[in-house]
């Protein structure tokens, strides 16, 4: 019984810290690098991190703190705000559901190579590469579904000269979801990877 009562209370203690660390990145110069398109968010390594240490349900956890966050900002941008006039429910969930889904699926594959694989920096190597780009395709799948027939998003993709909605996901991510895929490849893979063996996972 108190072995189980310190598990549950070492975990909370960590998730707890892990949420922490989403909320302070998102409301900081630390969770986005600003550019004139999308920008670039580092939001996706205290998810990996979360998904790794904590399994697929702390992976989720961090993922809807996260989705939380974006939601919040659409009232102060000006792409969130267009969202939000088209459809709140939509905006909802696309801020929402992939982020929760990117931290819970994340952390499946990283219990799923680390069980499988022999070479075990593997495991975070692919979580930390796996959680920035089902961000970036759960999210662009989510505004395709509900606002790519919009006037709003019909209007950007005239203006970017594409015609359909998988163009229109290439252009609009650009290169700001390379840059973000790679800068949370290597900053979660390092973390993730240290703080497992500090926790003595």
């Amino acid at each position: 019984m108190t072995t189980a009562k310190t598990f549950s209370t070492k975990y909370m203690v960590e998730l707890a810290l892990m949420i922490a660390i989403v909320f302070l990145m998102s409301f900081t110069p630390l969770g986005y690098i600003r550019t004139p398109g999308l920008s670039v968010t580092l939001l996706t390594v205290p998810v990996a991190v979360g998904a790794v240490i904590l399994g697929p349900t702390g992976g989720a956890i961090c993922g809807l703190a996260f989705g939380v966050t974006s939601f919040y900002q659409c009232f102060s941008t000006v792409f969130g705000t267009a969202l939000l006039s088209i459809s709140p429910v939509g905006a909802f969930i696309t801020c929402i559901v992939p982020r929760v889904l990117e931290g819970w699926l994340t952390g499946l594959l990283f219990a799923f190579l680390y069980g499988r694989i022999r070479t075990r920096k593997i495991s975070w190597y692919g979580a930390s590469l796996a959680c920035p780009l089902l961000n970036t395709l759960l999210f662009m799948s989510s505004l395709v579904l509900f606002f790519y027939h919009s006037d709003y998003i019909q209007g950007m993709a005239a203006g970017m000269g594409v015609g359909n909605p998988f163009t229109f996901v290439l252009a609009f991510v650009g290169i700001q979801g390379l840059i973000e895929a790679v800068l949370c490849f290597l900053i979660a893979s390092v973390v993730s990877r240290t703080v497992y063996g500090v926790l003595g996972k």
